[in-house]
């Protein structure tokens, strides 16, 4: 991804160092243009500005803590995959060093950056957000979430979770067609337009749980929604059915407690005030 982000920089104009953890990664960028920077430290002492993608939240303290007083007085944009308290904690440590810090959440796989649909979300340092903006730009769509530096991790990977249900959903169906002969490729060319259209629902759902009454007419119930065959079928198949187990579990919580004649939203309550 870092790697991306910096072939957008380079190709738009900008002057670009670049320094990687494992040598020979950046030669690509090098021959578009691109300074190599020997050390980490001479990465930083490049420009005013300084964009860090690494592999997690201990990395950016790994390489970044023996240069915060290079950093002091610049700004530092992290992209690096981290939870909202660690995106915090780390605003907190570059205002002790005097680092603005703007933290950001990839919204890409970096095939898609600086083209469509490409999104990257951010929070912290307004100044920075605003000054730096058009250079953003270049990665994606920039959206920002306000000064709470944890806010834009915290989209991200709540963002993150409906993709990895909806995947794990998927590859759910793809196993239970499995033993009938039919391959994943196939199964995905049925599951893809299916599973597009149903996106349509998640506006009616999101005016439900805002309203807060799941009761209000047109809505599949709960009842209705039990997931007893798909759990069936699985079995009969010899398949594992863990990704549906899982939302059955939070229908027959809603049902449990009397609420089965409620609308299928009310899941939501499971989720937002476990047991």
């Amino acid at each position: 991804m870092g790697g991306a982000l910096a072939t957008a920089l380079v190709k738009a104009g900008h002057g670009t160092t670049v320094w990687n953890r494992s040598p020979g990664k950046a030669d690509g960028l090098v021959a578009l243009g691109a300074r190599a920077a020997a050390t980490a430290g001479d990465a930083v002492r490049s420009g005013d500005l300084v964009v860090v993608c690494l592999f997690d939240h201990a990395s950016v303290h790994e390489v970044l803590d023996p240069l915060a007083g290079d950093l002091a007085g610049r700004t530092l944009v992290n992209v690096t995959t981290t939870s909202p308290e660690q995106s915090r904690e780390l605003a907190a440590w570059a205002e002790r060093a005097g680092i603005t810090y703007l933290d950001g959440g990839i919204m890409a796989v970096p095939q898609m950056i600086g083209g469509p649909g490409s999104s990257v979300l951010y929070s912290g340092s307004a100044d920075a957000f605003h000054r730096y903006e058009p250079l953003l730009d270049l990665w994606g769509t920039s959206d920002y979430f306000g000064e709470d530096a944890g806010l834009a991790s915290l989209y991200d990977l709540a963002l993150l979770a409906g993709m990895y249900v909806m995947f794990a959903g998927f590859m759910q169906g793809a196993a239970m067609v499995a033993p009938a002969g039919v391959t994943a490729r196939d199964f995905a060319s049925r599951a893809a337009p299916w599973l597009t259209a149903m996106t349509g629902a998640f506006q009616e759902y999101a005016a439900v749980i805002d309203g807060g009454d799941y009761t209000v007419e047109g809505q599949q119930s709960l009842e209705f929604s039990d997931l007893g065959d798909i759990l069936a079928a699985g079995s009969a198949q010899g398949v594992g059915t863990d990704a549906v187990a899982m939302v059955q579990g939070l229908i027959r919580r809603q049902i449990d407690a009397g609420h089965g004649t409620e609308g299928f939203a009310r899941i939501y309550e499971s989720i937002r005030r476990p047991a």
